[in-house]
């Protein structure tokens, strides 16, 4: 498919993170774009204010007419829109060119140098430090994040036709549409086996998506996985290692041992020894490309963060709130160890929206072990997302797992009056649902209350 034939472009799920990313770049690079959501939201307001036109109805009548010339309209499709969707079914019925969001990727980074990070956990924040670093040593880069980076308040960095980033995604397989050049698989733990079924399949498709990259020098991993190519660790005996690692105000500063030089004094903001690792695969990926080391050392301490991934709300003496999309027990661990390092001592609320049926009952034993870490615990419903209820799956079941004694189920509209009452100096709203939604006025609240 030629893009350069394309005028329109029309997404279905256009508020998704990653969707929308697609949809600032082809409104930067003068293409109309327009689509369709279920919900208004954060990122739908932020796409109108930049004069997309986005309705919430799935009715045809509301595609506008230059959408329905399909000699030349794209359409994009988020995987999670039902089959049943009435526009999605239009256009396929009616010989359109629909494509899966990976897809398209696919097509746009084919012929550019791609940079790829893979993996269950950590792809957002490693791609969108990658993306950073590239941006900031005058690289000609797009990236496409699966978040909003704080540096730019947006999932697209630059505008660059040489270099791309992207976010390998493995839900439904998608990453095997792209064409890296140089990659990362930052973890490969079990999530989505709704789509594969067992752990032994997540693990064959990440080496297929491995095996892509053809210079096994360019293919990059962490921890104990069992692939191909050049490891990045901290204080071992990695080819790209982290060293000297220590904590002054608030910022980690550390040594990294390339295989021609140790980068020496790195500072780096964001908290936790995950976050790390990511930064630590950032440098590996942009210094293997030929970034210098200044380049890269000045531009990991401006990083500013992702939001919604450790994301402070407010920071005053006697409260501090952070916002994180952890969704999956290793990314709850994570949170808490960052938590525990940053506050010992303090008291800890953390308030949890499970996310989607089958990730709950699949990780349930997992979930109770990690929620039970935090000394006083939260619990809202599930976020069903692209999922129907499954028979005993529940919030109450969890809860029940959860060996804390200091835990509770509230409803989305009494967890504000119960957060006005806590005495909790830190407190964390976690998850990958519309919790994210409800985080201005909790900041509000909170912010009021000191």
């Amino acid at each position: 498919m030629d893009l350069n034939q394309i005028h329109n472009v029309y997404f279905i799920g256009i508020g998704g993170i990653g969707m929308s990313a697609l949809a600032r770049y082809f409104k930067s690079v003068g293409k109309n774009v327009a689509g369709y959501d279920r919900t208004p939201t954060h990122l739908t307001d932020e796409l109108k204010e930049n004069g997309i036109h986005i309705h919430f109805e799935d009715a045809i009548e509301l595609i506008e007419l230059p959408y329905l010339n399909k000699e030349n309209t794209l359409v994009v499709v988020t995987p999670a829109v039902p089959k049943h969707h009435f526009q999605w079914n239009y256009f396929v019925t009616n010989g359109f060119e629909v494509k899966k969001r990976a897809e398209v990727l696919g097509i746009i980074t084919k012929d550019t140098f791609c940079f790829a990070v893979a993996g269950t956990h950590g792809k957002t924040t490693t791609s969108s430090i990658l993306g950073h670093i590239l941006y900031e040593s005058g690289a000609d880069v797009t990236a496409f994040l699966g978040g909003i980076v704080e540096n730019y308040d947006s999932n697209l960095i630059g505008s660059g036709k040489t270099v791309t980033v992207v976010e390998a995604d493995e839900f439904d397989r998608s990453f095997l549409h792209l064409h890296p050049d140089i990659a990362c698989v930052t973890s490969m733990d079990a999530d989505h086996l709704d789509i594969y079924g067992d752990t032994a399949s997540i693990e064959a498709s990440f080496k297929e998506f491995a095996d892509k990259v053809e210079n096994k020098d360019h293919m990059f991993y962490t921890g104990n996985l069992l692939l191909e190519g050049i490891k990045a660790g901290i204080d071992d005996d990695s080819v790209f290692t982290a060293k000297n690692i220590r904590i002054e105000d608030g910022w980690y500063v550390f040594d990294v041992h390339t295989p021609s030089e140790i980068i020496k004094d790195i500072k780096f903001g964001l908290p936790g020894r995950h976050n790390l690792t990511n930064a630590l695969l950032a440098l590996s990926m942009s210094y293997t490309y030929g970034t210098s080391a200044g380049a890269i050392k000045n531009a990991l301490e401006s990083f500013a963060g992702v939001r919604r991934r450790f994301s402070y709300q407010v920071r005053k003496p006697g409260l501090v709130y952070i916002d994180d999309y952890a969704h999956h027990p290793t990314e709850i661990d994570a949170v808490h160890q960052a938590v525990s390092e940053l506050y010992p001592g303090q008291k800890v609320l953390a308030v949890f929206q499970p996310h989607l049926f089958s990730r709950t009952r699949d990780f349930i034993d997992g979930f109770a072990k990690s929620l039970s870490a935090f000394e006083n615990i939260v619990l809202l419903d599930i976020y069903p997302a692209r999922e129907l209820p499954i028979e005993g799956v529940t919030s109450k079941w969890l809860l029940d797992k959860m060996e804390n004694p200091n835990k509770m189920l509230v409803s989305k509209h009494d967890l504000i009056p119960l957060l006005k009452m806590s005495d909790a100096s830190v407190i964390l709203t976690i998850g990958a649902g519309d919790i994210g939604e409800m985080v201005p006025e909790i900041k509000k609240v909170l912010d009021e209350k000191y």
